[in-house]
């Protein structure tokens, strides 16, 4: 999760600077995010049959592929310019190999708490929790890690540095994690990677657009709003954006899984049912709605200075990551909550392949919104999608409500 937020940040401030255009920069993540939609639906199934010790590995071990092929087509591209051309179609194939391993990596150690974390008295929300905050904080830590690497070492320098750490941290792992963290089903069928189970689908669909909705504006269109704001193009003017930036994009992912972490201690989750629960999720995609709406409307009014609205979005988003982080948490506990242990890798795996899709689409439209519409377009898509979220739950409270 470190590198992979480093390298989200990498990746666009260098090809930003580039003169890469938003529809562009979105590209460049899309595959990304589509092999995540593929992972996830599958490597449910993958662990089922090879255990999750397989896909932690395979994960890392991607990620190390990825890096490197970037960094080595980097310094290829600064020797020979007529490869710049092929840059577009480089840089993405090697995101989508990065999408592959986030995927297979954060699959592995969500489906790993439902075995090691009993559904009794709150603990496994209190697990779940805790694992998603820490999994974020670390996450926001690499957006910070990422734009400090481009400004201080540069691009090619900065991918050689991941992929060290990534190798030590696979070493490590190799020795020091117990095995068979899941029994080896050989009997899975791969047709089972599709959920049976209602509330899982219903859920699914609610976290697919809950995700479109912060990624409309999180991906592409906040980072290059926020550029136009703080930097004239400058080297000096372009180190201090590229921190202020890194540092809101990185506080915004800490604070937002630190959120996560004490979420079951601000709702006394030990007391409540899971009908409860998901009331509260539904309360609180309306509410997301509703500060996405204002934020619209201020930033399209265009009533108010560059700095002024600066200052105004990034207390808006926050109050936003707030939110969104207690909505994203008990959605974490309900999938586990609602899968079966003997098919929980593959429950997990498609719920989280829903959320894959949200990204994606989340993606595509950031740089489609912001290319033609600016920062209020992302916005206004943004609540849209977090509406579509809020009504696909209310099934879901029907069936809870009935069962």
């Amino acid at each position: 999760m470190l590198t992979d937020g480093a390298v989200r940040m990498l990746v666009l401030f260098h090809f930003h600077l580039l003169g890469f255009s938003p529809i562009e920069l979105a590209t460049i993540f899309l595959l990304y995010e589509f092999m995540g939609v593929i992972t996830n639906l599958y490597a449910g199934y993958i662990a089922a049959r090879l255990g999750l010790n397989f896909t932690l590995y395979a994960g890392l071990g991607f990620q190390i592929i990825a890096l490197s092929a970037l960094a080595l087509y980097s310094e290829a591209l600064q020797s020979s310019a007529g490869l710049a051309s092929f840059s577009l179609a480089y840089v993405v194939i090697s995101q989508g190999l990065s999408g592959i391993a986030k995927d297979l990596t954060k699959m592995s150690a969500k489906s790993a708490v439902k075995w090691l974390a009993p559904d009794s008295d709150g603990t496994l929300f209190r697990w779940v929790a805790f694992l998603t905050g820490s999994k974020n904080a670390v996450k926001g830590s690499g957006f910070l890690l990422g734009a400090a690497l481009l400004t201080f070492i540069g691009f090619t320098s900065a991918l050689w540095s991941l992929v060290a750490l990534l190798l030590v941290v696979l070493l490590l792992l190799v020795f020091i994690m117990p095995s068979g963290l899941t029994t080896k089903n050989k009997s899975a069928k791969l047709k089972q990677v599709f959920s049976v189970n209602s509330h899982i689908n219903w859920l699914s669909g609610a976290r697919l657009f809950l995700f479109g909705a912060r990624d409309v504006w999180f991906v592409v269109g906040i980072p290059i709003f926020f550029y136009s704001i703080l930097s004239d193009g400058s080297l000096s003017q372009n180190r201090t954006a590229f921190f202020q930036i890194g540092f809101f994009m990185s506080f915004w992912i800490i604070l937002y899984g630190a959120t996560q972490a004490i979420t079951p201690k601000l709702l006394n989750s030990a007391s409540r049912s899971r009908y409860s629960i998901i009331r509260i999720t539904k309360m609180a995609v309306l509410f997301l709605a509703v500060i996405l709406a204002v934020l619209t409307a201020v930033t399209a009014a265009n009533l108010l200075s560059d700095r002024a609205l600066f200052y105004v979005i990034v207390i808006g988003l926050f109050g936003f990551g707030f939110v969104f982080a207690i909505n994203s948490s008990l959605h974490s506990y309900l999938i586990l909550a609602f899968s079966d242990a003997e098919r929980v890798t593959m429950d997990v795996g498609f719920y989280y392949m829903s959320n894959a899709a949200g990204r994606l689409l989340g993606t595509f439209l950031s740089g489609v919104s912001y290319q033609f519409g600016g920062l209020p377009a992302c916005l206004a898509c943004a609540t849209i999608l977090c509406l579509f979220s809020w009504l696909l739950i209310f099934p879901l409270a029907n069936l809870q409500k009935q069962g």
